[in-house]
C-alpha cells in the first residue's frame, strides 16, 4: 500500500504534483487547480495540528468508513464533501501565486512525511488515527485530487 512515509510513493506523488498547472482542468468537482493545492496544504496542515477542523465523525465513520477508505483496494470516489474549514469556496486558505503556493505544498509534504509524532489527535472524520495511518491518508487524499485533474 502506497504511503507518504516511503520515499519512492512521495517521489511519484511529488512527480505528479508538478504536472499541475494553474490552467489544469479538472474532472470533476468545483475546485480549480490553484485551489486544490491550497486544499492540500490546509488538509496537511488540519493533519499536524495546526489548522482545526470541525468533527464529522460517527461510529460508522471511525470504523467501517476508515478501514475501507484507507485499506480497501479501491479509489477514493468523486463527490465526497470536505469539511468547510478546508473548503476552498468556505474557510479555506485563498490561493495567491501559484508556484509559492506550490512549493508551500511540497514543503509540508516533506514535514508530514517526516514527521515522527505530532499529528492531530483526531481525523474529521475517521477519528483516532495512528502514524502509519496519518501518513496513508496523506498518500492516498493527494492522488484523490491528482486524479481530479488527470495526473
Amino acid at each position: 500500500m502506497k504511503t507518504i512515509a516511503r520515499g519512492s510513493d512521495r517521489a511519484e506523488i511529488l512527480r505528479r504534483l508538478r504536472r499541475v498547472h494553474p490552467d489544469t482542468v479538472r474532472r470533476w468537482g468545483r475546485m480549480s487547480a490553484h485551489q486544490m493545492v491550497c486544499h492540500l496544504t490546509d488538509a496537511f496542515r488540519m493533519a499536524l495540528g495546526q489548522k482545526p477542523v470541525s468533527s464529522a465523525s460517527g461510529i460508522v465513520q471511525r470504523t467501517i468508513v476508515k478501514w475501507i477508505a484507507l485499506y480497501a483496494p479501491l479509489q477514493w470516489p468523486s463527490g465526497i464533501r470536505t469539511r468547510p474549514e478546508v473548503d476552498q469556496e468556505g474557510g479555506g486558505t485563498r490561493p495567491i501565486d501559484f508556484d509559492g503556493d506550490v512549493a508551500e505544498l511540497e514543503r509540508i509534504i516533506e514535514v508530514v512525511a517526516n514527521t515522527g509524532s505530532g499529528f492531530a489527535p483526531a481525523h474529521p472524520m475517521f477519528g483516532s488515527m495512528s502514524h502509519p495511518d496519518w501518513l496513508r491518508w496523506a498518500y492516498l487524499h493527494m492522488d484523490h485530487h491528482l486524479r481530479q485533474f488527470g495526473v
